[in-house]
């Protein structure tokens, strides 16, 4: 699949603006602050119905507007399809494919995949698991309908279950038996579907690491005190953690076992590159993770997502940069820098951004 053409208006510093892309690289150069990274930003919201760099939606909305809208013409192998994204300053918004409107946002995954590297994109490998969490759920749920749902009625149901743990009262052990059943039957689910997700992750990963990184060696494991690999055997395992963690929960006020509390061990050479590995290094391995997720999209659904590099080529030497864009050349891939001399690939579009006085501009290079 891949972006034909993009259109903004009102979106961010953009007053106006379309763009036809190519299936291959595209290049948008230009100084910094003059919207490269929000055309990356749109295409994002549009795949995935949120922003990438902030959860208030209002600032998406240029200064003296009162809405923002973006659309996307989209080319995928079994038909074209446009999605559209409306947002207003009091961060309510409206999405419809083809023109009609969707009323709920899980109608929207998969129809535009992305896979977005920015440089904060490094919290992925060096911060807190919530990010690999996150990181693991955004792939996931693209993939699948079916696991987003799942995700969402887990969520909900932790919440409902952390609540009960703070209110107490004395019914709390047979209400809490209520919803023991519904985290550990949602939980399984999520846990399977993740656990498989970085075995393959893994080994692909693996390979493109060693190519990127001149030979490291990556491996990935999902880190979870279920160990089970059936789905009956994993809800029976993470029953019985929720209700030997129960006192525990009691006193703390929140669930402390689930897959809301797992994460992924990432190591480069044998050590743990989250605690040991320099910022080179755990630079190397999100963008490895990143690339990776590509070929299971491939795997999963039949095509490639679109890579959305943001200013990734300022932070790698010339040899990494032209081992990332041959990589990158397979897709459709947006990329931001501020300066771009390398030789284009085959069928690829260079742009550059310009801020003008009233609106900004952008020029294909010939």
């Amino acid at each position: 699949m891949y972006v034909k053409k993009l259109f903004l208006q009102n979106f961010r510093n953009y007053t106006s603006q379309s763009v036809e892309l190519c299936s291959a690289l595209n290049v948008f150069s230009g100084r910094n602050a003059a919207g490269k990274t929000n055309l990356l930003e749109a295409v994002y919201t549009l795949g995935i119905g949120k922003s990438p760099r902030t959860v208030k939606e209002r600032e998406l909305v240029r200064f003296d507007s009162d809405g923002a809208w973006a659309k996307a013409e989209i080319a995928k192998k079994y038909g074209n399809h446009t999605i559209e994204i409306y947002i207003d300053k009091k961060d309510k918004k409206r999405v419809a494919i083809d023109k009609l409107p969707l009323k709920k946002l899980g109608e929207l995954m998969g129809v535009l995949g992305v896979v977005y590297f920015s440089p904060d994109e490094l919290g992925l490998v060096k911060d807190a698991p919530s990010e690999r969490r996150r990181f693991l759920d955004i792939a996931l749920s693209q993939q699948s309908k079916a696991y987003f749902y799942t995700l969402g009625k887990y969520n909900k149901s932790v919440l409902a279950r952390n609540k009960l743990l703070k209110e107490g009262g004395q019914s709390l052990a047979k209400t809490l038996d209520v919803w023991d059943e519904q985290v550990a039957s949602l939980g399984a689910s999520v846990i399977l579907a993740r656990r498989n997700f970085v075995k393959k992750l893994s080994l692909i990963a693996s390979e493109v690491h060693e190519r990127v990184s001149l030979g490291e060696k990556l491996v990935l494991d999902y880190e979870c005190p279920v160990e089970s690999e059936e789905v009956d055997k994993v809800k029976q395992e993470l029953s019985q953690k929720l209700l030997q963690n129960r006192e525990r929960d009691t006193i703390l006020g929140f669930t402390s076992v689930g897959p809301h509390r797992d994460d992924i061990a990432i190591t480069v050479n044998g050590l743990d590159v989250k605690k040991y590995g320099s910022q080179g290094q755990q630079r190397t391995v999100a963008l490895s993770l990143k690339l990776s997720e590509l070929e299971i999209f491939k795997q999963e659904t039949g095509e490639y997502p679109v890579l959305l590099l943001d200013d990734v080529l300022s932070e790698l030497d010339k040899a990494r940069q032209e081992k990332l864009l041959r990589e990158a050349s397979k897709v459709q891939t947006i990329l931001t820098c501020t300066h771009f001399d390398q030789t284009l690939p085959d069928f690829s579009y260079h742009f550059v951004v310009k801020e003008g006085i009233t609106d900004n501009k952008i020029e294909r290079i010939q």
